[in-house]
């Protein structure tokens, strides 16, 4: 392992060298050439291409030379509604202070913006991409990052609309600092390991904020996933970390903070769930750990059906919600320990700022509702009340082993 760590440093440094000592080339109207593409044609491994400010109409720039490609006052790249802006396959590419608009459509094939193919180290940077199909599309490729890119899309439905930043079949990933907006999903992974997500705003997207299936040891923090359609969806993976983000103002039918379908193994911590109609969703999952995360404002805090088991709620604050928890069955094996709870009734009578009589989230009422929907008509009514005291002093439908016992006096601070 030391050798094959020391080869990698090698290449790394010959290639570092080979870029320091690339010529520029220079792309505009006053310069020696004309078009980006006969610029990169005539590029070497390690050259710069300069493109001054613009409007570009070429028909699907290509890449497959370690090269970087650099805008100088954001030219911009129009495809016409017709191409493939930029297609890249190649090592060390960057791609640095472009505005690409009007990509093509298609119903048969992807078409955006930037598009990687089997691609290592490629990077998209400071990237401005405006009604495009498909922002930056990975395929097949390996420790590229994408970074501080404002990408924007006016898509109408969901067929209509490719995602933001689609990734497929991929490793290593650095999704760093970009602004997603109107696209059919922000964030899109399939079979996309070891990868992070980091800092990107994404919101008023058709349908989900960040969307992902089959993506094992991944890695989202401090993002924010704000008023998209659906909220956000993660399905199908093992290993996932998901710290410090913001899932907020998802309202619909079928929309949720966070979807959790068949999750295992796996941390959820520090993150705010805040106006969501269901803030967290989980079916079959399983040895999740949730942990200081805020729940406020929310329909339900969590649904959590009866086919996960093994999961641990620990210290976690929730105030201010409808209904702090739901689920479909009597038989509960998750745990809930030291949270904080704001509809909490109990007493400390020794004062170790623990509650001394356990706590039942679930409401007799929410289980109504989960079998009847209409009976939300009778939200807040006297009736309504009398059922919940009723059922917290002689329990029948909720499940009596779903309850805190540990219950936090005062709100935590996480």
């Amino acid at each position: 392992m030391k050798g094959v760590f020391k080869f990698s440093i090698l290449i790394g440094l010959l290639f570092f060298v080979v870029s320091a000592k690339g010529n520029i080339l220079e792309v505009g109207i006053s310069k020696p050439f004309k078009k980006i593409q006969s610029a990169i044609d005539a590029a070497k491994n390690g050259d710069t291409i300069l493109v001054e400010a613009g409007i570009y109409k070429e028909k699907n720039i290509i890449i497959q030379k370690s090269i970087v490609l650099k805008g100088i006052n954001f030219p911009i790249l129009d495809g016409e509604n017709k191409y493939e802006i930029i297609s890249i396959k190649a090592q060390y590419a960057t791609i640095d202070g472009f505005k690409m608009q009007h990509s093509g459509r298609s119903e048969t094939r992807d078409i955006g913006a930037i598009m990687i193919y089997d691609s290592y180290k490629v990077t998209a940077i400071n990237n401005i991409l405006d009604d495009t199909n498909f922002g930056i599309y990975v395929q097949n490729s390996k420790s590229c990052t994408i970074k501080n890119n404002s990408i924007t899309a006016y898509g109408k439905n969901e067929v209509q609309s490719g995602n933001g930043i689609s990734c497929w079949k991929s490793d290593s990933l650095i999704i760093i600092g970009n602004k997603i907006k109107g696209h059919r999903d922000g964030i899109y992974f399939e079979f996309v390991t070891n990868s992070l997500v980091w800092r990107n705003i994404s919101t008023k997207n058709i349908r989900y904020g960040i969307h992902f299936m089959f993506s094992h040891h991944d890695t989202y923090i401090g993002n924010v996933f704000e008023e998209n359609e659906s909220g956000v969806a993660v399905m199908y993976t093992q290993h996932i970390r998901m710290y410090n983000n913001f899932f907020l103002n998802n309202w619909g039918d079928a929309a949720y903070g966070i979807l959790l379908k068949d999750i295992s193994d796996s941390d959820i911590s520090g993150n705010y769930f805040s106006k969501n109609t269901v803030a967290l969703h989980m079916e079959g999952c399983s040895r999740i750990n949730l942990y200081k995360n805020t729940f406020s404002f929310n329909g339900w805090a969590v649904k959590i059906q009866a086919s996960c088991d093994n999961n641990d709620f620990t210290k976690n604050n929730f105030s201010n919600n409808t209904f702090d928890i739901g689920t479909n069955g009597s038989l509960v094996l998750n745990t809930f320990n030291g949270n904080y709870w704001d509809k909490y009734e109990g007493y400390d009578i020794n004062r170790d700022k623990i509650g001394d009589v356990p706590y039942h989230p679930v409401s007799m009422y929410a289980m109504i509702i989960d079998s009847n929907p209409a009976a939300l008509m009778l939200f807040r009514s006297l009736i309504v009340t009398l059922l919940d005291k009723s059922e917290k002093i002689l329990p029948s439908i909720t499940p009596e082993n779903l309850k805190d016992n540990t219950p936090v006096m005062r709100r935590l601070a996480l």
